[in-house]
């Protein structure tokens, strides 16, 4: 799929743990990614070992998330869900005849190019209209191993 187009299509279904955010404004986003940050290594993501799989989620949410506070009309909120077939990243916003438009030959300098960035980091995007809500999603791979219980 190229990095310029957006496919309206659901997101895939992924098992695993569920984390959620009401997003207000693009200021709360340093205090999102670093309970990212320590949400991914308690479930076993190695911040050393793992740093690409981290920063490239990070990056891909990060996008994601402050195009949709900036762009999508409100409530905005993000979830994802992490778990062994992937980290899948969901905003949602009520502006649901505003697909993603990623910027096409505009000058770097003018931004507006996460959406490219997403797409190419990414293994699968896409967006979705879903009970009078829109969904912009990605997913990172690999994922998550599941935790299992010590004892």
């Amino acid at each position: 799929m190229s990095d310029q187009f957006w496919a309206q299509q659901p997101p895939p279904d992924v098992e695993g743990i569920i984390w959620s955010w009401e997003l207000l404004s693009t200021g709360q986003l340093p205090a999102v990614r670093a309970e990212l940050r320590a949400l991914l290594a308690l479930r076993g993501l190695d911040p050393v070992q793992d740093a690409d799989v981290q920063e490239t989620f990070l990056l891909a949410f990060d996008e994601l998330a402050s195009n949709g506070i900036r762009h999508g009309g409100r409530p905005v909120s993000a979830r994802v869900v992490a778990g062994p077939g992937g980290l899948l990243i969901d905003v949602c916003d009520a502006a649901v005849a505003s697909p993603p438009a990623p910027a096409v030959d505009r000058d770097p300098s003018r931004g507006g190019l996460g959406l490219g960035l997403v797409a190419a980091l990414t293994s699968a995007h896409g967006w979705a209209r879903r009970a009078g809500r829109k969904h912009v999603w990605a997913l990172c791979t690999p994922g998550i191993a599941p935790v299992t219980p010590a004892g």
